[in-house]
């Protein structure tokens, strides 16, 4: 597989179709199994929104921790891709697993057929990978399971974000500035584990000039700072041009786990902005992965050029 590390700025990015009252939802579950009646409560929600539902019987497989085999995972993916009658892609959780699939995924089906594709937590190496190998904008938001406690704002966002011309405009009303100044960059990143778990790998994304996201769960400050740690000696921080910190869910005391962020980004000069509602909570609001924004402190904002889909 070739695997294009360039800086996003420097690719031609493929905006997929704009979603609309009628269109079908195909499910995918790329790492693990999820609860049914959180799954079943989130598929209502998505046809509240008046989208129809394609549930592969494949999703529902059990084979330890995961989804059915690293195969049959991809194979969802591979086909809801080459499915015309699939106007977009949710993951049905997170967890774990997704890595394992991404020697397995049709390079060929998915860049013929871009798709809105929703996700996040262990979604973020497809996140990063379709950004990287396809040029494709994904959307980093609520999935199947999390759908069904969504807040209405998040669940509003995200019908924002998927099926209007409106760019995505972010004002954290918990903002906390970390470091002054303005930035433009393409958006990249989400789960920090899951980035730190990409480095040294083939599929190590390119951070250069881009505005960095990262949220995680369940993460003490010096686990936070041990990945930090390794991403900078790994280089994967070389060029950073912003930084957005979303929810640290059961992570500890916010100002320490700002601190460890500012031993490592302060020194760059970059602004740095947290408090953004985005990651595992029940406020989720929806992220667009691979597109241009302007990150500010005064006011702290995060907003994007135009909209994510065509």
């Amino acid at each position: 597989m070739t695997f294009d590390n360039r800086p996003a700025r420097t690719r031609k990015l493929m905006r997929p179709p704009r979603l609309k009252t009628g269109d079908t939802i195909g499910i995918a579950a790329p790492a693990g199994p999820f609860a049914t009646d959180l799954f079943e409560r989130g598929m209502m929600v998505l046809k509240d929104m008046g989208f129809k539902v394609h549930i592969p019987e494949a999703v529902f497989q059990r084979e330890g921790f995961l989804a059915g085999s690293d195969e049959a995972r991809a194979d969802v993916i591979n086909t809801l891709f080459a499915d015309p009658a699939i106007n977009g892609i949710f993951g049905a959780r997170g967890g774990y697993g997704s890595t394992r699939v991404l020697p397995h995924l049709d390079w060929k089906a998915i860049c013929r057929h871009p798709k809105v594709f929703v996700g996040f937590s262990d979604i973020t190496v497809l996140h990063c990978l379709f950004l990287a190998r396809a040029g494709l904008v994904t959307f980093h938001g609520p999935m199947g399971t999390t759908l069904a406690t969504a807040t209405e704002n998040s669940l509003s966002v995200l019908q924002q974000t998927l099926m209007t011309d409106t760019p995505v405009d972010l004002t954290p009303s918990g903002a906390a500035v970390l470091n002054h100044g303005q930035a433009m960059g393409n958006v990249i990143g989400g789960n920090l584990t899951l980035l730190c778990h990409l480095a040294g790998t083939p599929y190590q994304p390119s951070f250069e000039g881009c505005l960095l996201f990262v949220e995680d769960i369940t993460e003490a400050p010096y686990r936070i700072d041990r990945m930090l740690v390794q991403m900078t000696l790994a280089g994967c921080f070389e060029g950073v041009a912003g930084l957005i910190l979303g929810q640290f869910t059961d992570c500890g005391n916010t100002e320490e786990i700002h601190d460890v962020f500012m031993r490592t980004f302060g020194p760059m000069g970059i602004p740095i902005v947290a408090g953004f509602s985005i990651g595992h909570g029940e406020e989720n609001v929806t992220l667009p992965i691979g597109m241009e924004a302007r990150l500010t402190t005064r006011p702290p904002r995060l907003t994007y050029r135009e909209a994510a889909t065509v």
